[in-house]
C-alpha cells in the first residue's frame, strides 16, 4: 500500500492561504467571470484579495464578526467566493445555500442557524424569505448582488429588514480602505490570524433528501487537513484552470474552489449545461473540469446521440472503436494492476494474462484516437488532463466510455460531514470499480450490519461487505444546535457513521454499494440496494431517470422516467401517434418495450438475483426537477419522489 506525504506547510486558514498566494504570485488570474456581453473577464490574486480586504471592512460595519453566522444564498459567481472569503477573514461562518432552495426551506436554515445578515443572490431569492418573514425574526440586513429593477424592487418595499446592495456596500469598503489601507489591511489579517483550527468556517446543512436538513459545522482545520493531503492526488500547477460549473454551497465544489487556490490556479465560471459548457470550454481551455456523474453521462450521451443522428458508417465506427477502446483499457489495467482486489489476486498472472490482448488491441486503440477519441477529447478544450467526478455514484457504461476515449475520469467519495473527500482514485493507479484509495488523514473500517444497523464493532477486514466508518481531521465539529443527532452519527471513539455499505479492497481502497438508509426489505426478508438496479437501467438509452421501490412489498416496482427522444423515435418506427406524449406512454406497445428492456436488463444472466426482477413499473412523463425530485447535487430525494407519486406507486402494488 503506497504511503502518502502530508504539506507540513499548509496555512491553518482559507484566508491565510489566499494571502501566502498573493504574495507569491499576485499577477496570476483567479477568476474568469463573463461580462454582460458574455465575454470573459480576467480578475489577478492580487486585486481579488484587495476587494476581500474591502469587503471584509465594509462587513464589520454591518456589525458582522468572530462567530457570526452569514447566510449566503447564491449559484457560483465571483462575488460568492470574495463573500466567502471575507466572512471567514473576520472569524464569522457562511450559511450557504442554492438559488434552487425551496423558501421554506431557506426561512429554516436561516432562522435555526441564528443568522442577522444575509446575502442574496437576486431579489427572487430574498422574495422567498419574505413570504414569511416572521420566521426569520433575527434577520436584519439582506445584501443583493444583483440589482433589481424598480418593479422587482416593489417585493421589499414593506419590510423591516434592510436590504443593501452587494456593490454599493463594496464601494463603501473600498472608500473605506483608501483612507489608510496599510493600517486597515493589516487590522483584517491580525483578525484572520487570530483565526484557530477548530474554529467553524462554515455551516452546510445537507441536502435535505430525506428530510429536515442538518447543519454540519466544518472547521478550519476540517478543509486544511485534507488540503495538506493534495500533492498526492492532483497534479496541479500556478495558471492551470478549473471550471466552476457545480452549486458551490455544496461541499464537493467549496472544497474545489480551495484545491484551485492551494495550487494557485484560476476559476472559470460556467453552467453544468453541455451547450453553454462546451462552448466556454473552448474559450477557456482547462486543464481540470470536476462534475457530478450526470454531468458526465449528458455529456457523453451527447456524443452518442450526435452519432446515432449521423448514422450510417460514422456510427458503426464510433461504436466499433468504443468497444476495442474498453477492451483495451480493460487488458492495459490487468497489465499495470489497474484491477480491484476485492479478492486476492496474483498480479502476475492479471499481466500474463492481458499482455497478449493489450498488444493486439492497441493498434485498433491507436487508429480510434486518431479517427474518433482525439476528436472528442478536443472539445475539452485539448488542455484537459483529469476530470474529476463526485457527489454520486458514477455508472460503469459511463465510466467505460471516457477509459476507452483516453480520458482520465477520476471517481471520489465523500459526504458533507466529511468535508468532503474520503477516497479517491489514485491518477497513476486508476482502478475502475471503486472510489479509490483512503486519504490519509482517515482511519476507515468496514464493521458488520443488519438492515442498516451495526452489529459489530471490529473491522471485517478487506473483501467484507459492511457499514463504512470513518474517523479523522477532515471529520466535522457535529451539527449546529444538535448535540443529539452529533451523538447518533459519531460514536463514543469518534467513528462516523456515513450510511453507506460498502467493500475494502486488499489495495486500502474503497467500493461503495450501496446506502443503509436505501435499502429495500421485501417480504420474504431479501435486501435490496435499489442504486444498484437502478444504475444498471439506466444504461439504457430508453430510460433517464427511475427509483426502485418495494419496501415491505413482495415484489419490486419502478417509477420510469423515459428518454422522451428515444420513445418518440421507436413509435414513430412503429406508426404510433407521438402528438400526445403521456398518452403514447401507456399504449401497449410502449409499456411493452419497457418491460422486455427491464427484463433484458435485470436479469439471473447479468448476475441479478430472482428477488431484484422488477415486477411492475409506471412511466412518468416529466422529468425529475433540481429542487422538486433532486437535490442542489441532483441526487433523488426519494421521499419527495415517494410523496408527489404516491398514487402510482400505490397502482403498482394493488
Amino acid at each position: 500500500m503506497k504511503q502518502f506525504k502530508l504539506d507540513p506547510h499548509v496555512e491553518k486558514t482559507v484566508p491565510l492561504m489566499l494571502k501566502a498566494r498573493v504574495a507569491q504570485y499576485p499577477d496570476v488570474k483567479i477568476q474568469a467571470q463573463k461580462d454582460k456581453n458574455g465575454n470573459f473577464a480576467y480578475y489577478s490574486y492580487a486585486e481579488t484579495y484587495e476587494k476581500i480586504i474591502a469587503l471584509a471592512l465594509a462587513f464589520r460595519t454591518l456589525g458582522i464578526h468572530r462567530e457570526s453566522n452569514v447566510a449566503l444564498i447564491s449559484d457560483n459567481r465571483r462575488e460568492w467566493l470574495i463573500s466567502d472569503i471575507a466572512i471567514q477573514a473576520l472569524g464569522g461562518a457562511d450559511v450557504p445555500r442554492g438559488c434552487d432552495s425551496l423558501g421554506k426551506e431557506l426561512r429554516f436554515i436561516i432562522s435555526f442557524a441564528d443568522c442577522e445578515c444575509g446575502i442574496f443572490e437576486n431579489v427572487r431569492q430574498l422574495a422567498k424569505i419574505l413570504e414569511n418573514e416572521a420566521e426569520v425574526p433575527a434577520l436584519k440586513t439582506a445584501i443583493l448582488f444583483d440589482k433589481p429593477t424598480e418593479k422587482d424592487a416593489e417585493v421589499y418595499k414593506d419590510t423591516k429588514i434592510k436590504v443593501i446592495f452587494f456593490e454599493d456596500l463594496l464601494a463603501e469598503g473600498e472608500k473605506l480602505y483608501a483612507a489608510n489601507p496599510a493600517a486597515l489591511k493589516a487590522e483584517i489579517e491580525a483578525e484572520m490570524e487570530k483565526s484557530q483550527p477548530d474554529d467553524v468556517a462554515t455551516i452546510i446543512f445537507t441536502s435535505g433528501t430525506t428530510g429536515t436538513p442538518k447543519g454540519a459545522m466544518i472547521t478550519n482545520n476540517n478543509f486544511m487537513s485534507q488540503i495538506s493531503t493534495l500533492k498526492n492526488f492532483i497534479t496541479c500547477k500556478p495558471n492551470d484552470w478549473w471550471m466552476t460549473i457545480l452549486p458551490v454551497w455544496h461541499i464537493f465544489e467549496r472544497f474545489i474552489q480551495y484545491v484551485a487556490l492551494y495550487f494557485t490556479c484560476g476559476l472559470a465560471y460556467s453552467k453544468p449545461v453541455a451547450s453553454v459548457l462546451l462552448k466556454d470550454i473552448t474559450v477557456i481551455r482547462p486543464d481540470w473540469i470536476c462534475g457530478v456523474p450526470r454531468l458526465w453521462e449528458a455529456l457523453a450521451a451527447g456524443v452518442n446521440k450526435k452519432m446515432v443522428k449521423t448514422g450510417g458508417a460514422t456510427l458503426k465506427i464510433f461504436r466499433f472503436f468504443v468497444k476495442c477502446g474498453t477492451l483495451y483499457a480493460n487488458f492495459r489495467d490487468m497489465v499495470f494492476g489497474n484491477v480491484c482486489q476485492f479478492k486476492k489476486r496474483s498480479r502476475l498472472l492479471d499481466a500474463i494474462l492481458g499482455f497478449i490482448p493489450w498488444i493486439l488491441f492497441w493498434p485498433l486503440h491507436k487508429l480510434g484516437d486518431l479517427l474518433v477519441f482525439k476528436k472528442i477529447r478536443a472539445a475539452f478544450g485539448g488542455n484537459l488532463r483529469i476530470a474529476i467526478s463526485g457527489g454520486g455514484a458514477l455508472q460503469k457504461s459511463t465510466d467505460n466510455f471516457y477509459r476507452a476515449i483516453g480520458l482520465n475520469l477520476l471517481e471520489g467519495y465523500g459526504l458533507t460531514e466529511t468535508s468532503p473527500v474520503i477516497s479517491f482514485r489514485y491518477y497513476k493507479h486508476p482502478r475502475p470499480g471503486c472510489v479509490g484509495v483512503i486519504f490519509p488523514t482517515w482511519e476507515v473500517k468496514i464493521v458488520s450490519e443488519e438492515n442498516g444497523v451495526i452489529t459489530g464493532t471490529e473491522d471485517l477486514g478487506p473483501g467484507k461487505q459492511g457499514m463504512i466508518l470513518v474517523k479523522g481531521s477532515q471529520l466535522m465539529k457535529g451539527y449546529y444546535k444538535r448535540p443529539d443527532l452529533t451523538e447518533k452519527a459519531i460514536d463514543k471513539d469518534g467513528f462516523f457513521n456515513t450510511g453507506d455499505i460498502g467493500i475494502m479492497t486488499y489495495d486500502h481502497e474503497l467500493k461503495i454499494t450501496g446506502r443503509a438508509k436505501d435499502t429495500i426489505v421485501l417480504l420474504g426478508g431479501e435486501n435490496i440496494e435499489p442504486t444498484v438496479l437502478e444504475s444498471e437501467l439506466c444504461t439504457s438509452d430508453l430510460i433517464e431517470s427511475v427509483m426502485v421501490v418495494g419496501q415491505d412489498k413482495k415484489a419490486l416496482g419502478a417509477l420510469i422516467v423515459p428518454s422522451k427522444d428515444a420513445v418518440e423515435e421507436y413509435a414513430k418506427t412503429k406508426g404510433l401517434d407521438t402528438s400526445d406524449y403521456e398518452g403514447l406512454l401507456s399504449t401497449d406497445a410502449i409499456v411493452n418495450l419497457f418491460n422486455e428492456e427491464i427484463g433484458k436488463k435485470i436479469s439471473i444472466s447479468n448476475g441479478f438475483r430472482p428477488c431484484e426482477r422488477i415486477n411492475k413499473i409506471a412511466l412518468i412523463p416529466n422529468s425529475f426537477k433540481v429542487g422538486e425530485e433532486l437535490s442542489a447535487k441532483q441526487e433523488m430525494m426519494r421521499y419527495k419522489i415517494a410523496e408527489k407519486y404516491a398514487d402510482e406507486i400505490k397502482e403498482l402494488f394493488e
